[in-house]
């Protein structure tokens, strides 16, 4: 009976955990709405967008980039090699666009172990405004998109950034990645922002230029594996806030197959290891397995039946997560929910793997995570 008693209490502090994460995010986020048109007196702003390769749907994502609702913007698209094969579509995007001040940079500034961040580098030293936002090229940005940076920098903000909200998945192992990406990732970074443990998420992140040049500038970002860990780090240490935008962009995925999804999972599993490990060790417990593996125990020693314990607890667990999803306008199928627990079950192994070294992907880039340092083997542009 004690047994059953530990087991049934763990459980349900599990479950409580994780419905209240889910209320922390829902207060901090919005459903998506279009902002109000700027002024003409609105800063100028600066946008960095590292390009590697084509992806599916790289040919929207650059005509959203000159669609801005902003007076004025430059765009600045950095890719590391000459015969990298977006190179041709950054230059007609351009050229299609010739009101829009836009330049592509070719170049490979080795300053750290992150290939994004290398990519980085020449765009910000090229960047002619005090606010700078480092955009990956697979944001799929509305015309409001820097009305909605602008509008989280408050007094005492270091940085503005933007979770990535998975959308238009093709297939099963997608939706999956959905799953991953939207009612878990963000939903935990939104409910970290509600305590006041802001973290910076790196798929979009708006930068005083000034403020980051005035100490060590982007080459400070260097200082971690992760550029965002880095990000966190400073501007915390700094006595500043990071702040997410109420409402995030997409991220639109296509087709995605499992191996895809574990790579890109385990990388970044891998990477929350060695930045913030004492906030990894007890990402164990976010999924399903765990409360309900303790609540069969429970209901096992207590001869209570395991199938209405366990229909029980996955009602509990999911029905939350599911509204969420659906109050804030993300995606949502009939395969949401087996979406949901197929990456609950992947989480316990992917946890696993994170304490681990040995090589993982990013990009074509072959990269080994021992320490807060890392070995970077790449390969050729076009893999």
């Amino acid at each position: 009976m004690e047994l059953s008693l530990i087991a049934a209490s763990l459980s349900t502090a599990l479950i409580l955990s994780n419905a209240t994460s889910i209320a922390l995010a829902a207060s901090q986020l919005k459903r998506r709405a279009s902002m109000a048109a700027p002024t003409a007196g609105s800063w100028p702003v600066s946008i960095v967008v590292p390009s590697r390769g084509v992806e599916p749907f790289t040919q929207e994502t650059l005509e959203r980039a000159f669609s801005l609702d902003w007076p004025r913007y430059e765009l600045i698209f950095c890719v590391a090699h000459a015969d990298d094969p977006v190179v041709k579509l950054i230059r007609a995007a351009i050229g299609r666009f010739p009101k829009i001040p836009a330049r592509l940079l070719v170049g490979d500034d080795r300053v750290s172990a992150n290939p994004k961040l290398n990519n980085c580098v020449k765009g910000w030293e090229a960047a002619r405004h005090d606010w700078v936002v480092l955009a990956d090229s697979n944001v799929l940005m509305p015309r409001d998109y820097i009305q909605h940076m602008m509008a989280a920098w408050r007094p005492g903000t270091g940085l503005v950034c933007s979770t990535p909200i998975g959308s238009r998945p093709d297939g099963f192992w997608a939706e999956v990645e959905c799953a991953f990406l939207n009612t878990l990732q963000a939903r935990w970074q939104y409910a970290g922002e509600a305590l006041g443990l802001g973290f910076a998420q790196g798929k979009s992140m708006l930068w005083n230029k000034p403020m980051l040049d005035a100490n060590g500038g982007i080459r400070a970002l260097a200082a971690e594996i992760a550029e965002d860990a880095a990000a966190t780090k400073l501007v915390n240490s700094l006595g500043l806030r990071v702040n997410l935008v109420a409402a995030p962009f997409e991220q639109p995925l296509g087709r995605r197959r499992l191996g895809e999804i574990w790579s890109r999972q385990a990388r970044w599993a891998r990477l929350r290891r060695v930045t913030f490990p004492l906030f990894f060790a007890p990402e164990i417990l976010t999924g399903a397995v765990v409360p309900l593996a303790l609540a069969l125990i429970a209901a096992a020693s207590a001869g209570f039946s395991l199938w209405a314990t366990a229909v029980a607890v996955l009602a509990a667990f999911y029905l939350p997560e599911y509204a969420l999803a659906w109050s804030k306008g993300w995606y949502l199928s009939s395969r949401s929910l087996s979406a949901m627990m197929a990456r609950d079950l992947i989480l316990p192994v992917m946890w696993a793997r994170g304490w681990l070294g040995g090589a993982v992907d990013w990009r074509g880039n072959a990269m080994t995570i021992g320490t807060k340092a890392a070995e970077l083997e790449e390969t050729p542009s076009s893999a």
